[in-house]
């Protein structure tokens, strides 16, 4: 009997310890890389096999993308390394030890794990064919060479990146930037000589590259580690410190070649390894696939992004049209404005709005929203002020008030002005959709922006057929919709 009291506690806590594991999901957040793939996936994969809950969310951005969604409680842990930790997300201008950086992150209420066992530095690398016959060893090597440099986009003006690197060596090329997945084939197509690299690539053994010798000590160490919430579980914490120590740089460099050049999925890659190395109990089935269920899944999620930001736009731009159509100036400041708002960069876009409203569907509602409004605002105030002014005459003999001819002649008139506004709202909106996948909102954006991370073309195309085909059927569908609203001698096409 005097056990029963002990025996109740226990299985009250083991009752309270699934609850909490299987409640609120644990956010596993990724870069967008072959190997951030990988490393989130290992980290979910611990997770879920002791009990966890998870939410992945791949394929943001970059650093501070990711960076910023752990601030901003839109995730929860990922991969990261510690000379980005130094030099981008700290600022610092000198490397400083593991311990330092901890304490440092500390006061954001952020925790670092241990190392996982490798290091994967920035390098610069290029063919080693072409290194050979121009005597290149070193970057202090590039010096003397007109050499055509291309680097990723972040590596361009990172603070650990090109700009300071450039200086540091004397470097007068110009570089140039590029999405990081393709710079391997621009090199093998001798479209550019030089481009960073991580030293853990599986491409630089597979296409014979060198890696420069950083013969200055430019580059601090980039150990990779967890960086994670410190609401994050105690018992989250002891699961994904199973990396901690497991990965050589050997083995990575493997990981990543099965997945680029082996025809193998991350997810796959990434649960062999564990169950290989006994972290998982076992091999679990791969997380993502291109199934018809998960084609679908992608496009009704790609067309709810569309449609929320499309209904929005026009609600918002037709009113504000009407109201400006009156006042010339006023209408060509709105207009002006909103061809400003269409000429920032999206993904700028996306990236400025992350410390507002965070990641995910938010802030892709809300570029798509401002996007949509200047082709709905020009068509709609151009169909208003194109009406034949003989027309408007006649509707005030009639003695027509104004609200009367904008209900009874301008607006019906300017039908089918305003319907190709929204009809080219909603074709713009359908391919901007795509680079939402950089903010974790979903949609054929997930396919394409994966695909380039892993120079996988399959994948590429699985999210861009169909959404040229969501294009095409939206097109359809205002043809149709034009067809009932616009009366036949109001249409041209008849």
């Amino acid at each position: 009997m005097s056990r029963l009291p002990v025996i109740l506690l226990v299985v009250m806590l083991s009752v309270l310890n699934v609850c909490r594991l299987h409640g609120q999901a644990i956010r596993v957040g990724a870069k967008h890389f072959t190997e951030g793939y990988l490393l989130s996936e290992m980290i979910a994969l611990i997770l879920e096999d002791e009990g966890f809950t998870v939410e992945r969310k791949f394929n943001l951005g970059g650093t501070m993308v990711c960076f910023s969604a752990l601030q901003h409680d839109e995730i929860d842990i990922y991969p990261e390394y510690t000379g980005t930790l130094s030099a981008e997300i700290l600022k610092l201008n000198r490397q400083v030890p593991l311990d330092t950086l901890k304490s440092l992150l500390e006061k954001q209420q952020l925790g670092v794990s241990g190392p996982y066992g490798f290091e994967n530095k920035y390098a610069l690398v290029m063919s080693r064919v072409k290194a050979t016959s121009l005597r290149i060893e070193n970057i202090s090597d590039l010096r003397a060479q007109s050499l055509r440099i291309g680097v990723s986009y972040e590596f361009l003006k990172r603070q650990d990146g090109w700009e300071n690197l450039a200086a540091t060596y004397g470097l007068e090329q110009n570089a140039f930037g590029m999405e990081h997945g393709l710079a391997y084939s621009a090199l093998r197509a001798d479209k550019m000589d030089v481009t960073d690299a991580y030293s853990t690539d599986g491409e630089i053994n597979y296409y014979d590259l060198i890696v420069l010798d950083d013969d200055l000590q430019y580059f601090p160490d980039y150990r990779a580690v967890s960086l994670y919430r410190h609401s994050l579980p105690p018992a989250a914490i002891r699961a994904v410190n199973k990396l901690v120590g497991s990965i050589s740089e050997t083995e990575m460099q493997s990981l990543n070649s099965e997945v680029l050049f082996g025809k193998r999925s991350y997810g796959t890659v990434a649960a062999s390894f564990l169950a290989r190395k006994g972290l998982i109990r076992s091999k679990r089935k791969a997380t993502e696939g291109t199934s018809a269920a998960d084609v679908l899944s992608k496009v009704l999620t790609h067309l709810k992004l569309t449609l929320i930001a499309l209904v929005l736009s026009v609600l918002v731009a037709l009113p504000l049209s009407v109201f400006v159509y009156w006042n010339e100036r006023l209408s060509a400041t709105v207009l002006y404005t909103a061809g400003l708002l269409q000429t920032i960069p999206s993904i700028a876009l996306l990236a400025v709005l992350i410390p507002i409203t965070g990641i995910g569907v938010l802030p892709a509602i809300i570029a798509l929203f401002l996007y949509g409004l200047l082709p709905i605002l020009r068509s709609t105030v151009t169909g208003l002020r194109t009406i034949d002014p003989a027309l408007k005459k006649v509707a005030e003999g009639l003695g027509m008030s104004a609200a009367q001819k904008l209900r009874y002649l301008e607006l019906p008139l300017a039908t089918p002005a305003i319907l190709a506004g929204i009809r080219t709202a909603a074709v713009i909106n359908i391919g901007t959709a795509t680079l939402a996948a950089f903010i974790g909102a979903g949609g054929l954006g997930e396919y394409i922006v994966t695909g380039l991370a892993l120079n996988n073309y399959e994948l590429i195309l699985t999210g861009a057929i169909p959404a040229a085909l969501l294009a095409i059927f939206v097109e359809l569908a205002f043809e149709l919709v034009q067809r009932v609203l616009i009366p036949r001698y109001m249409d041209d096409r008849q």
